[in-house]
């Protein structure tokens, strides 16, 4: 009873923290029955009677009204039924149950769906968005009930311009776009990505505090290469193989244009940088500034988009710590070893960090030297994992990072779902030492060391960052993400663990302090803009008034603007 009531205390803290004024009245064009079936407007038996008499819902309710809080009291206790009843059964059986009792509850009604949500971010991220989203996303066909977002189809070609008039709200500020092809470690799964912006989005509304009513997760779909669901009754998106290079962009071009059209400022995002920060928070396991991350030694297992992606920006911060003249060791590795440019065909976004002979000769390295050559001769500080393939850090690799330069190495398991991840937290520790830092990008629980130590594990969830970006970047109104942008909220995560969590190899903050962690990002990200000369003001916040608040001020403005779900008065008018 004491912890049940310790939680509220807390929830109720949290919610006077991060919410505004009470809401003003919600004008709805809507009456009886086709309010109770708009989640958005939906507050099932919590009409008060006067909202009952003016909107027609007389007798289409049961007479009691429950409040808000006994509404989200009754849906914890059938969630927690739930886990109970499911207990003993395999771990996806159990994901997609949990999963099924959210979705129905969102298709419901939203204010009680993003409450919950909200007050148990740490139950329900892995549910609503990694891991489960990709079990959800394999079996999307099947699992479908009704449409959330919008879909976009190579059929579409034409008619983009006017399909984007059928989405009902009037302002959308966040779109989350996915083709399908690259889901996860899951490879091409079509219509059925649609799971990944929707469960991202749903972070978005609970970290950042985005207005659920002005999010949009689009579903571009061009076709898929996947045999299996072309073959599959159930698919719900095209049967043709996937469209590439110019008909490709097309498709996106008119998209992009459409969604400008009617919404210039609307952001549509991708994510980045969550490993960076791990990275750079591991300079100070080390008992070193931010700075020395520019002597660091990086392997990069994984050429894809994601492994490029963290480079990219691990480069451009270490431009910004030593300038441009500066040459980081980075050592990329894909499927057939060092990356070098001995090698023919590189592939173009690869070759900025293909190793030049002299660069390894020293290190008596060769070209496409497998992963266990390269960590023995290189002792890397961090070996990083971005391949797809799992189990690749194998125990001779794991070991022979005990042989690193570093007196706190590094090991990132960071693909996903957990089949994919390159080596177990278990399995690091118990291979590499007990004295590594380790992060995943599945969820794995910390590792019993014995004699009261622990291994900690990092989840590199981008849920820490994007929402912040998000967020960030519709405040400030820039024009653009930039890069700058991006260092910024990496480098303010990697600085939000205090010295004692670092020295114990942690990494990343609690999810459960997700609003606050934002609040700080966000920050950073609209004083980069400001700083770039990016920032064009949000409502009654011009770019000068911004550049007036002092960083504790831009903090609580930031927090000042996150949306926190209640009930709001609702008023008819035709």
């Amino acid at each position: 009873m004491w912890r049940l009531a310790r939680s509220a205390a807390s929830n109720l803290r949290r919610t006077r923290r991060f919410s505004t004024a009470i809401p003003g009245p919600c004008i709805v064009h809507k009456r009886g029955a086709d309010i109770l079936h708009d989640p958005w407007f939906n507050k099932d038996t919590g009409f008060p009677l006067t909202e009952r008499d003016r909107l027609g819902l007389r007798g289409l309710l049961p007479p009691r009204v429950i409040s808000f809080e006994q509404q989200y009291a009754r849906f914890m206790e059938s969630y927690r039924s739930l886990e109970k009843n499911t207990q003993g059964q395999p771990d996806s059986v159990v994901s997609l149950a949990k999963w099924r009792i959210l979705n129905r509850l969102h298709d419901r009604n939203e204010t009680l769906y993003y409450r919950a949500l909200i007050d148990n971010i740490e139950d329900f991220a892995p549910i609503i968005y990694t891991p489960t989203v990709g079990l959800v996303c394999q079996n999307y066909s099947g699992l479908f009930r009704r449409p959330r977002g919008m879909y976009f189809s190579a059929k579409d070609k034409g008619e983009m311009m006017s399909m984007i008039y059928n989405w009902p709200a009037h302002q959308v500020d966040m779109i989350v776009l996915t083709d399908g092809s690259r889901i996860l470690g899951l490879g091409d799964l079509g219509v059925q990505g649609i799971g990944i912006p929707i469960g991202k989005l749903d972070m978005y509304v609970a970290a950042a505090g985005i207005n659920p009513q002005r999010i949009l997760p689009v579903m571009l779909d061009v076709g898929t290469n996947n045999q299996r669901l072309l073959e599959d009754r159930l698919y719900l998106g095209l049967r043709q193989p996937r469209l590439e290079g110019e008909e490709y962009l097309s498709i996106v071009d008119e998209f992009m244009e459409a969604v400008h059209a009617r919404w210039p400022k609307a952001i549509v995002q991708g994510t980045a940088g969550v490993a960076l920060a791990g990275v750079l928070g591991t300079v100070r396991t080390q008992g070193r500034p931010l700075t020395d991350f520019v002597n660091q030694k990086i392997v990069v297992v994984g050429a894809g988009s994601a492994g490029l992606g963290v480079l990219n920006m691990a480069v451009q911060a270490v431009s910004r710590m030593a300038g441009a003249g500066a040459h980081p060791q980075f050592f990329l590795l894909d499927k057939d070893g060092l990356i070098t440019k001995a090698r023919k065909d590189v592939d173009p976004a690869a070759a900025p960090f293909a190793k030049s002979p002299g660069e390894i000769e020293g290190l008596g390295l060769v070209e496409g030297a497998n992963l266990i050559e390269v960590v023995n001769k290189v002792k890397p500080h961090v070996l990083l994992g971005l391949s797809g393939v799992g189990g690749v850090f194998n125990e001779e690799v794991l070991k022979a990072m005990r042989e690193s330069d570093s007196p706190k190495p590094a090991i990132f398991a960071m693909s996903n779902p957990t089949l994919n991840a390159e080596c177990t937290a278990v399995d690091a520790f118990k291979h590499a030492g007990e004295n590594i830092v380790f992060a995943s990008g599945s969820p794995f629980k910390n590792v019993d060391l014995g004699n009261g130590k622990v291994g900690h594990v990092n989840q590199a969830n981008n849920m820490y960052l994007f929402p912040g970006i998000g967020l960030g970047a519709l405040l400030s109104g820039a024009r653009l993400i930039s890069d700058g942008m991006l260092q910024a909220a990496a480098e303010c995560l990697a600085s939000y663990i205090t010295d004692e969590e670092i020295q114990s190899g942690i990494l990343y903050p609690a999810i459960r302090s997700i609003r606050d962690i934002t609040a700080e990002v966000g920050a950073a990200v609209v004083r980069a803009a400001i700083a770039e000369e990016l920032s064009e003001g949000h409502g009654e916040m011009g770019p000068k008034e911004l550049v007036q608040m002092s960083k504790e001020e831009t903090v609580e403005y930031v927090k000042n603007n996150m949306w926190y779900p209640v009930y709001s008065p609702l008023v008819h008018e035709k």
